[in-house]
């Protein structure tokens, strides 16, 4: 396949070797570093700052034969670049005198356009206003021989269709930095050329700058700063490589290398037009400037990419994010669910559990958040009600976790008012979705009935999974008071739970939750020959791992079935093949769309991540949305 169909452009940034006050021997070094990086599929490569002559060259600038042999390079350098954009530093002068410290595009054999620096430094090691002027006003056409190109700072590129845009250096580093201005008139990339030396502490806060101005502009943000070849007479420069896109570091190079310093990222052009699509303050924001576009150069073919996805975008790594993560998903539940009680006047909380994930983690929430109120385990209520098909298995389960953490169990057997119902309404007793409703509505009946009866609130413990999938009783377990899993996805949820046992449980309850973790994820509904765990969601539905990942991207990242079937391919290439993955997909695009009526009723709950599917926040579908003809696609891939 050609990634270029699912918005996927390769970008490079590169510190190459310079020698300072040799334009020609730079151009000629920068150029064979410029066509190894159209080797490996780059459709723009931006360099550092004055990367022709060498950022450190002082009162050199002053000379014109530098100056003339920088023009000369640079004429040179552009007469040889292909159909991909190359991005260099140069000294750009006019008749005036002034001069102007440029970042030049350069394609398809000639000089596209020139975009000047407009923050000039002129503090502590920097004293560029000694020899270069502000460029933020300049609009000038230049002559250079045959080529005639403009020197504007706004003045944006296109990559096919795709608009990039540029500053320089300390651009980036003042309070109202061009890119602003450049991404709100359209800009998807920026490019920033750079010569900022290196200090002790200065690494974090320029990755912080980058990441930051990616984030606020919803865009690429690729950055090449000058290399350890620079003058080492009083700062010493690392070639340090950056790129981050929407505030998420794609990736960053070594520093110090005596070396060329290259990088290389695949920025997703797609993901950004939705994230500020759907970014309200984004689209209200104007540019306080206009700026125009030139077609530069296309986009090149890729049969590969060099992104990473996750099969598991919900979970963090391992270590100190998913600890940190998950203590405050813990946090973002119970705190939800103290304020409710308040505002409600309750004094007790019901809940159902079942022996499965999804109870455990709403039951753990329920302790937490009664601490929060210094209110005493008494006042929670679990209660068990097995039914046709509960298994020996998971009843234990729950009557181990009772006893574990010092909670009184209520226990109440289901099954003879649910057959009586059933006969009541005429059901002939086979197996089918009213035999398995019943029993979700009739534990329904019985926990709000109870929280009437200890003025409580009833639980909820379906995640949020399961609510994209449809994967619950409407009107039954789909309904509490307050559900504390509602954007907590599936995926998640077991991970939670792992690091509750292995942070904060006792040995008796880490015992329990581990055999609850351990345990088949199952609504038991339906009678099981044995005591073990018989009907299993996961064959009915698929891998709760591969739909949790059409979720993410379908909702968090804008994907098309399409693109959620390719990238699928990369994040489960060593698991599933294409036959079931399309399998999947179809299910779950069948599945999502078809049980929106369910989710445009949900009880509250708190939203602990960026993905929700609440009908009040984050996601408003028609409940009678078509599918037949994304189904259709599906089986076409």
């Amino acid at each position: 396949m050609d990634y270029r169909e699912i918005g996927i452009i390769r970008v490079g940034a590169v510190a190459p070797v310079v020698n300072l006050a040799n334009p020609q021997a730079n151009a000629e070094h920068i150029l064979a570093v410029y066509e190894r990086l159209i080797e490996r599929g780059c459709s723009a490569v931006v360099t550092p700052e004055l990367s022709l002559t060498g950022y450190s060259c002082e009162d050199l600038f002053f000379s014109s034969d530098l100056l003339d042999s920088s023009d000369q390079a640079l004429l040179s350098l552009a007469e040889n670049t292909k159909d991909v954009a190359l991005v260099v530093g140069a000294p750009i002068r006019l008749q005036n005198g002034k001069m102007y410290n440029s970042a030049v595009v350069c394609a398809n054999g000639k000089v596209i356009g020139a975009v000047p620096k407009s923050a000039i430094p002129n503090h502590y090691e920097y004293y560029e206003d000694r020899w270069f002027d502000s460029g933020a006003d300049i609009r000038e056409v230049v002559q250079m021989d045959q080529h005639e190109f403009r020197l504007d700072r706004n003045q944006g590129f296109l990559l096919g269709q795709v608009p990039f845009a540029i500053e320089v250096c300390e651009d980036l580093w003042i309070s109202n930095p061009p890119s602003s201005d450049h991404c709100l008139n359209g800009a998807l990339i920026v490019f920033n050329m750079s010569a900022s030396n290196e200090l002790v502490s200065k690494l974090s806060y320029r990755k912080s700058l980058v990441s930051m101005q990616s984030a606020k502009c919803i865009c690429a943000y690729v950055y090449a700063s000058a290399g350890a070849h620079e003058s080492t007479k009083d700062a010493v420069y690392g070639g340090h490589l950056i790129a981050s896109e929407n505030g998420v570091s794609l990736a960053e190079s070594s520093r110090f290398s005596l070396q060329d310093t290259e990088l290389i990222v695949d920025v997703d052009v797609d993901k950004l037009q939705f994230e500020r699509r759907r970014t309200s303050t984004y689209r209200s924001s104007e540019p306080t400037s206009q700026w125009s576009e030139i077609p530069c150069c296309s986009v090149n073919a890729l049969d590969s990419t060099l992104r990473h996805y996750s099969s598991r975008p919900f979970v963090p790594s391992e270590g100190d994010e998913l600890s940190s993560r998950t203590s405050e998903v813990l946090e973002i539940q119970s705190t939800g669910l103290a304020r409710r009680m308040i505002s409600a006047g309750t004094e007790s909380l019901v809940i159902g559990l079942s022996g499965g994930l999804d109870s455990t983690l709403a039951y753990l929430v329920c302790i937490d958040a009664l601490q929060k109120l210094d209110l005493s385990l008494s006042q929670l209520l679990p209660v068990t009600m097995p039914g046709l098909g509960t298994s020996e298995h998971t009843l234990q389960s729950v009557r181990c976790l009772a006893d574990a953490t010092g909670t009184e169990l209520f226990l109440l057997d289901i099954s003879k008012p649910v057959t009586e119902h059933l006969e009541q309404i005429g059901h002939d007793g086979s197996l089918d979705l009213t035999y398995e409703n019943a029993q979700a509505r009739e534990r329904t009946k019985i926990l709000f009935n109870l929280a009437n009866l200890h003025n409580g609130l009833v639980v909820g413990t379906g995640d949020l999974s399961e609510l994209a999938l449809g994967w619950c009783t409407f009107n039954g377990d789909h309904m509490s008071s307050y559900n504390v899993n509602a954007s907590v996805p599936k995926t998640l949820v077991s991970h939670v739970v792992r690091w509750y046992s292995a942070n904060r449980a006792s040995a008796e309850l880490t015992e329990v939750l581990n055999r609850i973790v351990d345990t088949p994820i199952s609504p038991e509904l339906i009678p099981s020959d044995s005591d073990t765990v018989g009907q299993q969601t996961e064959s009915i539905l698929g891998p709760f791992e591969v739909h949790d990942f059409f979720l993410y991207h379908f909702l968090r990242t804008g994907a098309s079935v399409r693109k959620l079937f390719d990238i699928s391919r990369i994040a489960f290439k060593d698991q599933y093949n294409d036959r079931e993955l399309k399998q999947f997909l179809s299910t779950f695009w069948e599945r999502f769309t078809a049980n929106q009526f369910k989710r445009t009723v949900l009880p509250a709950g708190p939203k602990v991540g960026t993905v929700s599917l609440s009908p009040r926040g984050d996601w408003r579908m028609p409940d009678e949305v078509e599918t037949q003809r994304i189904l259709e696609s599906i089986r076409e891939f």
